[in-house]
């Protein structure tokens, strides 16, 4: 087989023999001068295929526009070409666009596309009227000189433009063909690499969140023989003890990683899309996923998405069938479940109905005794203290008004200022609450208050009673609030 040594044509070699000395000029002088022409010849044949490119470019988005101009100004649809072409030039002076060839200044109309078009209609028309201006034409003629002196005017460079496209691309075509004559350093690149690059490492188990119990205290109580004398003297209360290990280990919840989450929304059934998923994401057969997939669906199936929560239940059977399996499960169940097994398929697909099922049984238990639960939790009420009692809300329309005045019998002895300081606190205590509590104060009922009331925690409902009494709002006789939760 004969071997081919074309390519070492392209590498430019030079030796001592090439250049020819001058008895005047030493030769390390003229090998330098050599090696710096080489160079410089290179990066201005480099410059100038650049810019013949950049100059390629702007021309032919330029030439789609002219020829768009030419096709109006010839097109019989036109009314009046003369007409269209001199808005065309007020447009483009009035309203220019940024758009520039790149390295341009859009700030500068010249360096714009819609500059340039500019410039050549301007041009154009000049020269269309110089041409009618002559004497010897007749002024019933002069619109129609006009208009074909436009389009002879634009159809030159159109023309002119084509053609000096097709010089720039047939001159770039011949540097760039004299610029591959010789490899330099720039044509240099790797061919192939043997550097090894290890795999990422697969996590043992799924990320978990911690749920926080409420830790238990047991006291130590001691009897005594003689109470009353234990009680008049001091004794310090008993410590509460500690849990023990096990109690003070928080519960984990297994939570899903990308991975799982795009695991779980594969279709029911896809086994073998399955199979190249796990090849694809080792990380989803690790500790946990199972779990964390089940967690998901019992909240997919408590949201309503009843086809998602499948999906998870499905998924997860998958990897618990394959945990079961040994080592090599995931290669034997699928292996199964993609020939499609008649004693493995109708098993699996019978317990991931009974699993569905089940677990669609525990969201309703668990969402029935949620509100069993919000039904008779504690609330806080506002109760007349006796059946001649009212409560009602002095609701404030605004902040208090700039110029505020008092009459009345005691006026000299009350100070505005500290009025319009309880208005502005009554109206900043009212502005903060919710629109529900808002609306329910404006109305002046108290059962709608209450409604507002029992639907927040006890914390937050009596943080917003105390404010309603200490800004002026809560208006009853002796004020105060009495518990009747259980009553």
């Amino acid at each position: 087989m004969p071997l081919n040594y074309s390519k070492w044509d392209q590498l430019e070699l030079s030796d001592d023999s090439d250049i020819e000395g001058h008895p005047n000029v030493d030769k390390k002088s003229l090998i330098r001068w050599k090696q710096r022409d080489i160079h410089e010849k290179r990066e201005q044949r480099k410059a100038k295929i650049a810019h013949l490119h950049a100059q390629i470019d702007c021309n032919k988005v330029i030439q789609v526009r002219i020829n768009d101009i030419h096709a109006t100004l010839t097109s019989p649809s036109t009314a009046s070409p003369t007409a269209y072409f001199n808005s065309l030039a007020e447009q483009l002076e009035k309203n220019p666009s940024k758009d520039c060839p790149p390295g341009n200044d859009p700030s500068k109309l010249e360096h714009t596309y819609d500059g340039m078009i500019l410039s050549l209609l301007t041009q154009v028309s000049a020269q269309a009227k110089d041409k009618v201006k002559d004497a010897s034409v007749l002024e019933s003629e002069r619109s129609e000189k006009l208009v074909k002196a436009l389009v002879d005017g634009i159809t030159f460079h159109k023309e002119k433009l084509a053609e000096t496209i097709a010089a720039d691309i047939k001159e770039v075509e011949a540097e760039e063909k004299e610029q591959k004559k010789h490899i330099t350093s720039e044509d240099m690149h790797d061919g192939f690499s043997t550097h090894y690059v290890p795999p990422k490492d697969t996590p043992k188990s799924v990320p978990t969140t911690k749920i926080e119990k409420p830790k238990k205290q047991i006291i130590t109580e001691f009897e005594t023989l003689n109470p009353e004398a234990s009680a008049s003297t001091s004794s310090a209360p008993a410590q509460p003890q500690g849990e023990d290990d096990e109690d003070e280990d928080d519960n984990e919840m297994p939570e899903l990683t990308p991975s799982l989450e795009a695991f779980s929304k594969l279709p029911l059934g896809g086994y073998e899309q399955s199979f190249r998923f796990i090849q694809a994401h080792p990380d989803v057969v690790v500790d946990g996923a199972a779990d964390a997939l089940l967690i998901a669906g019992f909240r997919a199936e408590g949201d309503g998405k009843s086809k998602y929560a499948k999906q998870c239940v499905h998924q997860s059977l998958l990897l618990q069938y394959c945990e079961k399996l040994g080592r090599d499960g995931v290669r034997i169940f699928f292996s199964k479940m993609i020939s499609g097994d008649k004693r493995a398929v109708p098993v699996f697909v019978e317990d991931l109905t009974k699993t569905y099922n089940h677990l669609k049984e525990r969201v309703r238990v668990t969402q029935e005794e949620e509100r069993a639960s919000a039904e008779g939790k504690e609330q806080i009420q506002l109760v007349p203290e006796s059946a001649d009692q009212t409560i009602s809300f002095n609701v404030p329309d605004g902040p208090p008004p700039e110029e505020l005045v008092y009459e009345g019998p005691d006026a000299d002895s009350i100070d505005i200022e500290e009025v319009r300081k309880a208005l502005q606190l009554r109206w900043d205590v009212f502005d903060s609450f919710p629109k529900n509590l808002q609306e329910a104060l404006k109305s002046n009922s108290l059962d709608k208050v209450n409604v507002v009331l029992g639907e927040m925690d006890v914390p937050t409902a009596e943080d917003v009673v105390a404010k309603l009494d200490m800004a002026g709002i809560l208006n009853f006789a002796s004020g105060g609030i009495r518990d009747e939760t259980g009553q």
